[in-house]
């Protein structure tokens, strides 16, 4: 065992224990919090609501620590078990190029860990979910989705990983730039074609049909200079009761997508407060900042790798003991969240900073009160707790813990 064994399984374990400590925390927090709706939201949320919220923070919670200690064994089993070189071995044994090589070593990976992940997949549907009324999926829809995702992934993944192993195996050693460069462009391409070309193949889209409420939808665009390929509503209730609404898409290829459970819970009010939030993203450039910081750590992480792939410590400290572009590749990608981890902590707060200022852009753009009353509906509808733990929060949470956000939004009019 060398040093960088030890350093990546000590690593691997203060994150395992941090986890552990922080769902503890957060856990022990709403238990304590369970009988009593807090102040700001007494009247507005019922006592049973506030319950099963608490409830089914804590059952997820759970379901997240077991997939994090299952996912960590696994891991283990990739690497230093040899997992990873057993089935390189077999690879190897069909005497294909590297790159094709290469290539199937990394789908069948990502088909085995896919595989492993059902059963807690399923538990999460259909246990999970459904013990607190969310699901709607049936095991039709479910099967559906696995083949359809499976098959979507192949055709766009297995073109993109073979010109990605083509560029590090014949670029010379600055190979991680150009590397960048195309998963840039392919992540901006596929932020362009999703809306119209991916997410129809799993979900249903219709125009909005109800003409007062795109109305002021439109006026709301309008004045704020936003220009849409289309306001739809899909069909989410056909997996899920649980309401949400987003912008996607990119340049003109943007669309505004209504959950068809959201536009049965809220009034048209309230939708446009929501919408007025999710526009405030764009307007205060959030989705450009995003970009800008997951490509600035895309790089350093290229780089590091670019370093990582001609030291042979890298390969034998995570169990392997040949050397080659896509053993480099997989096991960076599979071992790296041991060591990124504790970045979650700022990546949380910066979102919660953008929610904030998405919610100031909607306070101007809308009826303050209308907004919060609008969060609360979805609070009570998707049995987000009321109580997390602040420490729980400031590490995991990407939206402001709700009392917060309600008084923040509350203090517009104040």
């Amino acid at each position: 065992m060398n040093l960088f064994t030890t350093i990546f399984l000590l690593s691997l374990s203060i994150s395992i224990i941090v986890q552990w400590f922080l769902v503890q925390r957060h856990i022990s927090h709403i238990r304590s919090n369970r009988e009593n709706v807090p102040e700001a939201f007494n009247g507005k949320i019922p006592v049973e609501a506030h319950h099963k919220a608490a409830d089914y923070t804590q059952a997820k919670v759970k379901t997240g620590l077991a997939e994090l200690i299952i996912g960590s064994v696994f891991l283990l089993i990739w690497t230093l078990a040899g997992g990873l070189q057993l089935l390189d071995s077999w690879w190897r044994s069909f005497g294909l190029s590297e790159i094709w090589t290469g290539a199937g070593f990394i789908l069948t990976v990502f088909a085995i860990m896919s595989i492993l992940d059902l059963p807690m997949s399923v538990y999460r549907t259909f246990k999970l979910e459904q013990s607190f009324g969310f699901n709607k999926m049936t095991p039709k829809i479910f099967i559906v989705d696995l083949l359809k995702n499976a098959a979507v992934g192949l055709l766009i993944g297995t073109p993109i990983l073979l010109l990605v192993l083509w560029i590090m195996k014949n670029s010379g050693s600055y190979w991680w730039l150009y590397v960048w460069a195309t998963w840039l462009s392919f992540s901006l391409i596929m932020m362009w074609a999703y809306p119209a070309f991916i997410a129809p193949i799993f979900n249903k889209f219709r125009p909005l049909d109800n003409e007062e409420l795109r109305t002021r939808i439109e006026n709301l665009l309008t004045r704020n200079g936003f220009k849409s390929q289309g306001i739809f509503v899909m069909d989410g209730s056909t997996r899920s009761t649980h309401g949400n609404a987003y912008f996607t898409g990119l340049g003109a290829n943007k669309r505004i997508v209504f959950f068809d459970t959201l536009v049965d819970e809220l009034s048209y009010d309230e939708i446009e407060a929501v919408l007025a939030h999710e526009l405030g993203h764009f307007k205060c450039n959030h989705i450009r900042k995003r970009i800008s910081v997951l490509g600035t750590i895309f790089l350093i992480g290229l780089g590091v790798l670019g370093w990582l792939i001609n030291e042979p410590w890298f390969y034998n400290g995570l169990g392997v003991e040949q050397a080659s572009t896509y053993m480099a590749l997989i096991l960076f990608l599979i071992a790296s969240p041991a060591f990124t981890f504790f970045l979650q902590p700022l990546f949380s707060f910066i979102s919660r900073q953008h929610e904030f200022e998405a919610d100031d852009f909607a306070a101007s753009q809308a009826q303050t009160e209308n907004l919060i009353t609008a969060l609360v509906s979805l609070y009570r509808e998707n049995a987000n707790t009321l109580t997390p733990d602040p420490l729980y929060s400031a590490f995991h949470d990407s939206h402001p813990p709700a009392p917060i956000r309600i008084a923040h939004l509350k203090s517009k009019f104040a």
